[in-house]
C-alpha cells in the first residue's frame, strides 16, 4: 500500500472508530485564531483557563484585545505559559487585520489560501502549525495541520521519518484526502457546542477538504491521545493496530 492509501485507509479506520470530532472547540472565529496563539507549547487545558478569563474579562474579540494594555493582557493569559510572548502575539495579530483588512476578519479569510498563509507566515511568532489552524479552523481554507501527534503516528506507522518537513507532511495529507474524500463528513457533529461553533458553519461552506483535513487531524489527536502515548505506545485496541508492520 503507498502512503497515500495509507493516509485514506486511516481515516476510514479512525472515523469507523472515533466518528465526527466536530473540532476546534470555540464559540466564534476570533477565539480559534486566540487559541492558536496560546497553545503554541502548553496543553490544551492551560489554554481553556486563559481564554475562560478572556471571555469572563469581555475581551475575546479583536476590539477588546487591541485597547487592553499589553502587561493586563499577559496577567489574563498566563495560564498558557509564554504569556508576555504570546499577549504580544496577539497584539501584532490584531494590528495586522486593522493594517489590512480594517480589522475585518471576512476580509482577511476572502484572500486567497496561499497568499493569507504568507502573510500569516510573515507575522512574529506564527510558523506553519498555528498559520494553518487559523486558516483551517477559523477560515475554512483546504489545508492540513501538521502537529507533534501527526508526526508520531504516521512515523510510528513507517509512512514518514523523523526528518520528513512539515510541508512534504501536509502535502501528503492534502493529496490523500482530496482524491478520495473519506465517508462520514455527512454525519451530524457529535459535540454539543456544535450549532454554537460559528466557524464550523465557515468549514461546511469551503472545499470539501477542509472539512476532511479537519476530521481527520482532530481524529489523530484522539488516537494519540489514547493509544499512541508519547512514551510508549499501547496499541491493542487502537483503531490502527492492524495497519502495523509485523
Amino acid at each position: 500500500m503507498d502512503h497515500e492509501s495509507s493516509v485514506r485507509a486511516y481515516y476510514q479506520a479512525l472515523m469507523a472508530t472515533w466518528g465526527p470530532q466536530d473540532w476546534w472547540p470555540a464559540y466564534t472565529r476570533f477565539e480559534v485564531i486566540v487559541g492558536a496563539f496560546l497553545t503554541q507549547n502548553t496543553a490544551w487545558t492551560n489554554v481553556e483557563r486563559a481564554l475562560r478569563r478572556l471571555r469572563e474579562e469581555g475581551v475575546l474579540n479583536p476590539d477588546g484585545i487591541r485597547r487592553t494594555p499589553r502587561k493586563h493582557l499577559a496577567q489574563m493569559i498566563r495560564s498558557s505559559g509564554y504569556f508576555r510572548q504570546k499577549a504580544q502575539r496577539l497584539k501584532n495579530f490584531v494590528a495586522y487585520l486593522d493594517a489590512h483588512y480594517q480589522g475585518s476578519l471576512e476580509r482577511m479569510f476572502a484572500q486567497p489560501t496561499g497568499r493569507l498563509r504568507e502573510e500569516l507566515l510573515a507575522l512574529h511568532g506564527v510558523g506553519p502549525e498555528t498559520a494553518d489552524s487559523i486558516l483551517l479552523y477559523a477560515g475554512g481554507h483546504p489545508v492540513f495541520v501538521v502537529d507533534a501527534y501527526t508526526r508520531r503516528i504516521l512515523e510510528r506507522h513507517g509512512v514518514i521519518t523523523g526528518k520528513t518537513k512539515y510541508e512534504d507532511i501536509r502535502q501528503l495529507v492534502e493529496r490523500a484526502l482530496q482524491q478520495a474524500p473519506p465517508p462520514g463528513l455527512d454525519d451530524p457533529p457529535t459535540s454539543p457546542l456544535a450549532g454554537r461553533r460559528r466557524h464550523k458553519f465557515v468549514i461546511r461552506r469551503s472545499a470539501l477538504g477542509a472539512r476532511a483535513f479537519d476530521e481527520f487531524h482532530a481524529l489523530l489527536v484522539q488516537t494519540a491521545k489514547h493509544h499512541c502515548l508519547k512514551a510508549q505506545a499501547q496499541c491493542s485496541g487502537c483503531p490502527l493496530e492492524r495497519f502495523l508492520n509485523a
